[in-house]
């Protein structure tokens, strides 16, 4: 099992956080996909670059306050926790990773991975944040 935790605080209102975050009809701004699929109200697939799914299954929704999910593909399996808070005319936000991989040539190395993706979701979110609203 890793447990991998990124925080950040951005100059934009909640509702505009969340907007980007939850959408999964605008998935563009993130960098490391390709599309994503809606399943159900519940469920979608992530597809990166090189067509690498990845299935996630919705098991908390608040909206503006805390988004969860059940994460797996073929190499982990996990659960994702988003909490989302107000700062007056910033936001907050805390997101949280546990997982656990499938395979065990990839255990030393996936602490290190997490952490790299988050980064890179802090990243393009602050990025489109900034391409929309300046």
């Amino acid at each position: 099992m890793a447990l991998s935790n990124t925080k950040a605080v951005f100059r934009y209102n909640i509702q505009d956080v969340w907007n980007i975050v939850t959408s999964l009809e605008k998935y563009q701004w993130r960098s490391d996909l390709s599309k994503i699929d809606t399943i159900s109200e519940t469920q979608f697939i992530e597809y990166t670059k090189d067509g690498y799914a990845t299935t996630f299954t919705v098991t908390a929704f608040e909206p503006l306050k805390r988004w969860e999910f059940d994460m797996e593909n073929s190499n982990m399996k996990g659960h994702w926790t988003g909490i989302f808070a107000s700062k007056g005319e910033e936001t907050e936000i805390d997101f949280t990773e546990d997982v656990t991989t499938k395979k065990m040539i990839m255990k030393p190395f996936i602490k290190a991975f997490l952490k790299k993706q988050q980064g890179l979701y802090i990243n393009d979110l602050k990025t489109e944040l900034e391409r929309i609203y300046g």
